[in-house]
């Protein structure tokens, strides 16, 4: 079901070029509170690009983000965790010697004007402790708060990673291949976990893990060669002509659902000059 209410999100109209190459084509999208809207595509397709734009890590060339209504194109990476976004990166940004408690606490410091403080003072701060403790319990890892991160499995890093968002108390998070390396296990709950969060924060989720994908949207865009393919639900996603043909190829009565993809599917080797490898011949970084 989508949800009629206000967007948290809203891109209207974005583009950025690289020389002649546009990485992002006239792409609008919202993000509504209480769902998950899963933006996914080829390799090459565009989307971190995409995502890296919102986040404020890369200027569009045109076009307009707006969060909470309030336009923040222009504004930097800091200022727009500060209004409220949060992300999860592909590549794991953790203080590994440092516990978990530690890490969470690093990041509450962002919105606790605590930032430049010494570290023996704010280790004892209580309230930083206490906030660092709730997104901890959030994702389930309060009972490895003392934890070294080094000793953490792939699977609780990432949970780690969300539960750093949280603190930062965002009104809605960016989560870029959150699944990335997990086994089934991993990803079992870490899916639950983030259906756990969408009611209290909406999530944008770029994921190539079509299980989770499908289970986890309440909206889906397909973006390729820059350009978004279509929106919708994840039934109207899964069934749709275009979206098919632009994953597997061609169109048979054979051919089977989008759910049937999963990761490996979606990550073919650079020789496969299939509609699926579409970034080996465009050449964008996703």
């Amino acid at each position: 079901m989508i949800l009629m209410i206000d967007p948290i999100l809203r891109i209207e109209n974005l583009y950025k070029s690289f020389g002649a190459l546009k990485a992002t084509d006239d792409v609008s999208l919202d993000l509504r509170k209480g769902e998950i809207h899963a933006l996914i595509g080829p390799n090459g397709a565009g989307k971190s690009t995409l995502i890296s734009q919102i986040a404020g890590s890369l200027k569009p060339d045109f076009g307009k983000i707006f969060l909470d209504a309030e336009d923040i194109t222009h504004l930097s990476v800091a200022a727009r965790a500060v209004k409220g976004l949060g992300r999860c990166f592909q590549v794991s940004s953790l203080a590994m010697p440092l516990s978990v408690r530690r890490n969470v606490m690093i990041a509450s410091q962002a919105i606790t004007g605590s930032s430049f403080r010494f570290w023996k003072a704010v280790e004892s701060d209580q309230a930083l402790i206490a906030a660092a403790d709730e997104a901890s319990n959030m994702v389930g890892l309060l009972d490895r708060a003392d934890v070294p991160v080094s000793n953490l499995s792939h699977g609780e890093r990432r949970q780690l990673e969300v539960g750093c968002a949280l603190a930062l108390k965002p009104k809605l998070l960016l989560l870029d291949e959150p699944m990335a390396g997990l086994g089934a296990g991993g990803s079992e709950r870490l899916t639950v976990l983030l259906e756990s969060l969408k009611s209290e924060i909406p999530i944008l989720l770029i994921e190539h893990d079509m299980d989770a994908v499908f289970r986890l949207a309440d909206r889906i865009s397909v973006l390729v060669y820059g350009q978004m393919l279509a929106q919708g639900t994840a039934d109207q996603i899964r069934h749709n002509p275009l979206v098919r043909e632009a994953y597997l190829g061609s169109i048979d009565s054979d051919s089977p659902d989008l759910d049937s993809l999963n990761s490996e599917s979606l990550n073919t080797d650079s020789s496969d000059r299939s509609p699926l490898n579409l970034g080996a011949t465009k050449g964008v970084n996703d």
